[in-house]
């Protein structure tokens, strides 16, 4: 697949308190991996980079709260911070979108905002990060519907098992085939692999 030489690489809430027992259990444990791989591909071809942040509360009971060791980037993803060529964006938001957080990931990608990733147009995106049904599903439908191309590695995130109503429940991996038979099928994102976007990135 083809990746753009502007492409911006979206990294969601890649944060320590995701490895707290609060969340249960998860799936893909080579999600760090595979993220580390397209932050470092990223950063050494001069591409755009945005890491987002989720701030909850700080007094809730989140483990992603504001203060709380929770909210702090995961290692790998702290010490890359800027070592790249490119762009580089810090986005910190409260919800599951990352286009509604501080500043405007939309602004910064089509240039409005000044010094522009995209050239003052929309362009394509590439969400990693955590959760595959959460933050990642919303920002890439949200992105969709901005106009954005948007590319989902799949295996380049995770997620984890989830008790919903009338009894139902669902583990990440079923959530996870869900967001993408539903992200694909309808056609908000092109569901790949970290290697289709590795491949395609290094032959831009």
């Amino acid at each position: 697949m083809e990746i753009a030489e502007n492409a911006a690489l979206v990294v969601v809430d890649v944060q320590k308190g995701f490895e707290e027992e609060f969340w249960g259990k998860r799936n893909n444990p080579a999600a760090e991996e595979n993220i580390a791989a397209l932050i470092d591909l990223w950063q050494g071809t001069g591409r755009p980079v945005v890491f987002v942040r989720h701030d909850s509360p700080a007094g809730s009971r989140s483990p992603l709260r504001v203060g709380h060791e929770g909210n702090d980037f995961k290692d790998f993803v702290e010490e890359r911070r800027g070592k790249g060529d490119g762009p580089e964006l810090l986005v910190t938001k409260s919800v599951n979108s990352a286009f509604y957080g501080e500043p405007s990931l939309d602004a910064w990608l089509t240039g409005e905002a000044g010094g522009g990733a995209v050239e003052g147009r929309r362009g394509q995106i590439v969400i990693v990060g955590i959760q595959t049904n959460m933050c990642n599903e919303t920002t890439a439908r949200m992105g969709g519907n901005l106009g954005y191309d948007v590319v989902f590695p799949l295996d380049a995130m995770h997620t984890f098992d989830l008790e919903g109503p009338f009894g139902w429940a669902a583990t990440a991996e079923e959530l996870t085939r869900a967001t993408a038979v539903s992200l694909h099928g309808g056609r908000f994102a092109r569901v790949v692999s970290t290697e289709d976007v590795l491949k395609g990135a290094a032959a831009a």
